[in-house]
């Protein structure tokens, strides 16, 4: 047996990442009861805080307890009931995530695919739900197995005018890259803390509109044993108890009706999470990741490597690099790990052992930690077998910071464009 002592890591894969010192610190504060006054503030605070996050005014926004999967299932298994159809546009890996999830929570599933790399238009994504007729378009935002960022600014108003919800997962995207929830006409969202929000895995904060809200008021049942006279009794309720999210919104309402005990740490940590985004300013933060995102594009580009993907709809956070033929991706990400502290990731499905993935974001959105991996992955490829030229991915790296080179800010202007900001 040995006592808890990690060693030190850079975590510049896809997440998780190096949480926020501050965040920490919140986790290591002392445990207050779930109706002690205080308690009960810091939790309304932390709505307050997530809708501003989120960019809604949705009274029904809360944590769910659990890693970003279980704000995913809370959401699904809550909205669809046995037999409802659903849509899930599939582009990487987490699409056949909500399709596998959704197919569990008893709902007809439908799914269209396109190519690993590439995004879909919405003219697509639309004749799918004219054909399909779905209760709900459950779409990933940013795909962190493909790194591609799936515009939903107009998913919105195809879904009203065919009168379907849409529900959108965000863990990797949220913070990020811009995100409107209420300007975009999103029903349903959950996130996850760990990767650009800058703090642990382990509480999903999760948006409902009013729309999605009525849903769940249909299949409102109260448990037996914290019922009292009135309460909803359903004859097909919700079919988990613990993510029924018309339960948890009682717990986080007025009525503070109890469902399960508060994760008071996680708490703590998901509201400094927010309140660290809100204090350095949403658009900030945005556009920090994009000026990390585009230092480490060009830093891997200046080593001679491939990006993968449609760089025009990449998510600023985390790139995927084309492995070369002259190396071995294992050894170069064990060579990283081992030589360096610096941990980076490889992909899933086709494109596993393919590609690696260089994430830059939250508290490792940062110049330092930019350069310090392509100065470590240099050497690890020369070491490898890869001729690379000296100093190359620094060099581009900074030169992007310094903010020299007019043609090249252009020229990442015209690739990410509209489609990496919608």
């Amino acid at each position: 047996m040995h006592p808890v002592n990690p060693p030190a890591r850079l975590l510049m894969g896809p997440g998780p990442i190096d949480a926020d010192p501050r965040v920490l610190r919140a986790l290591s504060t002392p445990l207050v009861g779930q109706y002690d006054p205080w308690m009960t503030e810091t939790m309304n605070q932390t709505q307050e805080l997530y809708r501003r996050v989120f960019g809604t005014r949705n009274e029904a926004t809360v944590l769910v307890d659990g890693t970003s999967r279980a704000g995913i299932e809370a959401a699904l298994v809550s909205l669809l009931a046995p037999g409802d159809s659903v849509l899930v546009p599939v582009f990487g890996r987490f699409g056949h995530l909500l399709a596998e999830i959704a197919g569990r929570a008893g709902a007809t599933v439908h799914t269209i695919e396109t190519e690993w790399g590439q995004v879909f238009p919405t003219s697509v994504i639309e004749d799918a739900i004219t054909r399909v007729e779905p209760k709900l378009l459950a779409v990933v935002q940013g795909d962190t197995s493909t790194t591609m960022n799936q515009p939903l600014d107009e998913l919105g108003a195809i879904c009203e005018r065919h009168g379907v919800l849409l529900y959108t997962d965000v863990t990797a995207s949220v913070g990020g890259n811009p995100l409107e929830v209420d300007a975009w006409g999103i029903d349903a969202v959950s996130a996850g803390l760990q990767k650009c929000l800058g703090g642990p895995s382990g509480s999903a904060p999760l948006s409902l509109s009013p729309r999605a809200v009525a849903v769940l008021d249909g299949r409102r049942s109260v448990e037996a044993g914290i019922r009292e006279p009135g309460d909803d009794v359903s004859d097909h309720p919700i079919q988990s108890n613990y993510l029924d999210l018309a339960m948890i919104i009682d717990y986080w309402g007025p009525r503070r009706l109890n469902h399960h005990t508060e994760a008071a740490s996680m708490l703590y940590a998901a509201n400094e999470c927010a309140r660290i985004l809100l204090e350095e300013g949403r658009d900030a933060v945005v556009e920090r990741h994009a000026l990390a995102g585009r230092a480490m594009l060009e830093g891997v580009r200046g080593l001679g490597l491939t990006v993968f993907g449609d760089v025009g709809h990449k998510m600023h956070n985390v790139v995927a690099v084309e492995i070369p033929d002259e190396v071995q991706g294992d050894a170069v990400r064990s060579a990283m790990l081992e030589d360096h502290g610096i941990e980076i990731g490889t992909s899933f499905g086709p494109l596993h052992g393919r590609v690696w993935r260089i994430g830059t974001m939250g508290y490792n959105a940062r110049k330092d930690t930019v350069v310090r991996t392509l100065s470590a992955l240099e050497q690890c490829l020369r070491r490898g077998g890869k001729s690379v030229p000296q100093g190359g991915g620094v060099d581009a790296a900074l030169d992007v910071y310094a903010g020299r080179g007019a043609e090249l800010d252009a020229a990442v202007d015209t690739e990410v464009g509209a489609g990496a900001l919608a």
